[in-house]
């Protein structure tokens, strides 16, 4: 290959790193969010002694209801 024909392939890829910083911050958040809603889980459980939807004579309290939180920080 002669010098021409690399200059002209040098320019076949392109990065964005303003959307690779953007995907990056996404994922981080997302993993963020699932761990802390995880972790809230996990203590609901330990404090009713059972894990949800269980019947269990340990039992010292009821869930009233679930939903997931959305992280609104950037990371």
């Amino acid at each position: 290959m002669d010098k021409d024909n690399t200059k002209k392939l040098g320019h076949v890829v392109h990065i964005d790193e303003g959307k690779i910083r953007g995907h990056l911050d996404e994922m981080v958040r997302g993993t963020v969010e699932q761990t802390l809603n995880d972790l809230l889980d996990a203590e609901a459980d330990r404090l009713c002694n059972a894990p949800k939807y269980s019947r269990s004579p340990d039992r010292v309290d009821s869930r009233a209801g679930h939903y997931e939180r959305k992280l609104l920080t950037k990371a």
